[in-house]
């Protein structure tokens, strides 16, 4: 995984997120199952050029579902929670 758009799949937005990110400078990514925290740490780092604190993450269990009489499955996804130094924005994701 040495593509950061392979490691970073998309902003995940939420009023938790949004909070987060007004409060403490966090942002939250939904990241590829396998990428670790470095290589999602330099993955923001390359993307947004900003410098990054902090990464934590978070693994998520699909959830069972029922489409009428089948029964199936959604995907398990995993969450980074990314913490930038005091000063740094990601411009991109900042709301007018």
């Amino acid at each position: 995984m040495n593509r950061p758009y392979s490691v970073i799949l998309k902003p995940y937005i939420t009023e938790k997120s949004a909070l987060l990110k007004e409060g403490l400078n966090q942002y939250a990514f939904k990241v590829a199952k396998d990428a670790n925290k470095v290589e999602i740490r330099n993955a923001v780092q390359e993307l947004f050029n900003v410098k990054v604190a902090d990464v934590r993450t978070v693994n998520y269990d699909g959830k069972s579902v029922r489409f009428g009489l089948k029964k199936g499955r959604r995907a398990d996804w995993k969450k980074a929670i990314v913490t930038l130094k005091a000063g740094e924005k990601i411009a991109l994701l900042e709301v007018a």
